[in-house]
C-alpha cells in the first residue's frame, strides 16, 4: 500500500471507453499513444485515494472536423479552471478557462490545426502562422526566429529555417496523466514527449510536464530537452504566451522588473515611451516587439504580468533567468477579427535570426546525452488583491535599479537591419 503522504497514481488508458473503471494506486493508463483511446473521461470518483478531493476531471477527446481532424485535446478541470492541452501540436496549451475568465486569444485561425495541414515552407516560409492560435506555443527546438538560410548551420540539412521552428507542429508520441498527493497537496500531472529529429541532423527530445493543483488557479510547467544524438546540438526555445480579451483592452499594461529594454526594429522605436501600455483593437496596427533583460531574485526567478486597465484581473508568469535569460514582448493590437493579442515570451535567446543569436552567444549548446531544463509558473489573477500582490513583487525586484530604455536600435540586440 502506497502511503497517502506520497501517493502516485498513474492514469493511463489502454482501452477505448468513455468512462473508466474505479482505480487504485497501481493503475497505469495512457492518454495519447498507440494504445490510447480517442475519447475518455476520468474523475476523482475513479481513484479511491482521491475520494476526499474537490471534484476534478481529465477528459480526452479527438476533434474530427476540417483542419482539426485528428487533433487530440486533453482537458484538465481542477475545479477552479479548465486547461486545454494539445498533444498533437507539440504539447501546447490551447486555452485556459477559469469560470467567466478566458485566458487565450481569438486568432483568425479559430480551431486547433492538425500539423498535416500546416506547410512550414509555404507563404515564404511563414506557413507556421496557418496553425497559430494557442495560449502557450513553443517555438524551437532547432530555431525560434524568422526564416532564412543559416550559413553557419552544422549541416546543410539544418540550414533552411522556417518561422519559429518545428516543435509546435510535431505531435507528442506519448502522453500520460497522473494523480499525485504528497503531504496532502493533490495535483493532476500531464506529461508528454515530443521528438524533433531527422537523419543527418539534430535529435532533440522534449519532455513536457504540466502540474495543476486541485482547486488552484496556477499551472507549473517543466520542460526538459535532451540531446539524443552522438554530436553536439544547438537549442533555441521561446515560449509564445499569447493573451487577448478580456484581460487585454485599451489601457492594459504589462509589468516586469527590467535592467534594459530595446526595440526589435524601427517600428518598435516609434512609440518606445509607451512600451508598457496597450491600445484597444486598432485596424491596421503593425506589431511592435521589445527585447528585455529581466531582473531576478536571489533564487534566479523573475516575474512578468499583464493586467486589464483597472488592475482588477490579469496573468502573471514566473520563470528562471538562468535558463530563460531573454524576455520578448509582442504587442499586436490589431482589429479583433485579425487577432488582437499580446505575447509575453521568455526564451533562451531573442527571436532574431539564428545566425545573429549564435554570433552574440545566445544559442544553447548541448553536448551528446546532456539535458536542458526549465520551470515556470503561470497564474491567473482574478481580483484586485491578487493583481496588487504580483505588482508589489515586481516593484520589489526592480528596487533601485533604473531601467535603461533604448530609444534607437542596439547592435547585437535589435534584429540585424
Amino acid at each position: 500500500m502506497v502511503p497517502r503522504s506520497r501517493l502516485f497514481v498513474f492514469l493511463l488508458l489502454a482501452f477505448h471507453a468513455v468512462e473508466c473503471e474505479p482505480m487504485s494506486a497501481a493503475d497505469k493508463i495512457s492518454l495519447s499513444g498507440n494504445s490510447s483511446p480517442t475519447e475518455c473521461v476520468i474523475s476523482q470518483k475513479d481513484v479511491a485515494e482521491a475520494a476526499g478531493d474537490a471534484a476534478w476531471t481529465i477528459t480526452k477527446k479527438t476533434l474530427s472536423a476540417g483542419v482539426s481532424a485528428g487533433v487530440e485535446v486533453i482537458e484538465v478541470d481542477n475545479g477552479a479552471m479548465v486547461v486545454s492541452i494539445l498533444p498533437t501540436r507539440g504539447m501546447g496549451i490551447w486555452k485556459i478557462e477559469a469560470k467567466d475568465l478566458r485566458i487565450g486569444w481569438d486568432s483568425p485561425v479559430r480551431q486547433p490545426v492538425h500539423p498535416a495541414f500546416v506547410n512550414l515552407h509555404s507563404r515564404n516560409k511563414l506557413g507556421w502562422l496557418d496553425g497559430f492560435n494557442e495560449l502557450i506555443c513553443r517555438c524551437g527546438l532547432t530555431s525560434n526566429g524568422p526564416p532564412g538560410i543559416d550559413p553557419d548551420a552544422a549541416s546543410p540539412i539544418e540550414s533552411d529555417l522556417t518561422l519559429h521552428g518545428r516543435i509546435a507542429n510535431i505531435p507528442a508520441r506519448t502522453v500520460t496523466g497522473q494523480y499525485v498527493n504528497e503531504g496532502g497537496k493533490a495535483e493532476l500531472v500531464i506529461r508528454g514527449i515530443v521528438t524533433e529529429t531527422t537523419l543527418f541532423g539534430q535529435n532533440l527530445e522534449l519532455t513536457v510536464e504540466y502540474r495543476i493543483g486541485i482547486g488552484s488557479k496556477s499551472l507549473t510547467i517543466t520542460d526538459q530537452v535532451t540531446n539524443r544524438a552522438a554530436r553536439d546540438a544547438e537549442l533555441q526555445l521561446l515560449y509564445h504566451i499569447n493573451i487577448g480579451t478580456p484581460i487585454l483592452e485599451a489601457g492594459s499594461r504589462w509589468y516586469a522588473p527590467l535592467k534594459r529594454l530595446s526595440p526589435r526594429d524601427p517600428r518598435a522605436t516609434e512609440e518606445i515611451q509607451k512600451y508598457a501600455t496597450y491600445l484597444g483593437p486598432t485596424t491596421g496596427y503593425a506589431e511592435q516587439v521589445y527585447f528585455c533583460d529581466p531582473i531576478a531574485d536571489d533564487s534566479g526567478k523573475t516575474l512578468v504580468a499583464l493586467t486589464d486597465a483597472r488592475k482588477s484581473r490579469g496573468v502573471a508568469l514566473q520563470f528562471e533567468t538562468e535558463t530563460l535569460p531573454c524576455l520578448a514582448i509582442w504587442k499586436n493590437t490589431q482589429a479583433l477579427a485579425d487577432g488582437y493579442c499580446t505575447g509575453l515570451e521568455p526564451g533562451t535567446n531573442y527571436p532574431n535570426f539564428k545566425a545573429q543569436e549564435r554570433r552574440e552567444g545566445r544559442v544553447v549548446k548541448l553536448p551528446p546525452g546532456r539535458d536542458w531544463k526549465t520551470t515556470m509558473k503561470l497564474s491567473i489573477l482574478s481580483n484586485e488583491e491578487e493583481v496588487a500582490d504580483r505588482l508589489a513583487r515586481i516593484e520589489s525586484l526592480q528596487g533601485e535599479t533604473r531601467l535603461e530604455l533604448d530609444k534607437e536600435l542596439v547592435p547585437g540586440i535589435s534584429g540585424d537591419q
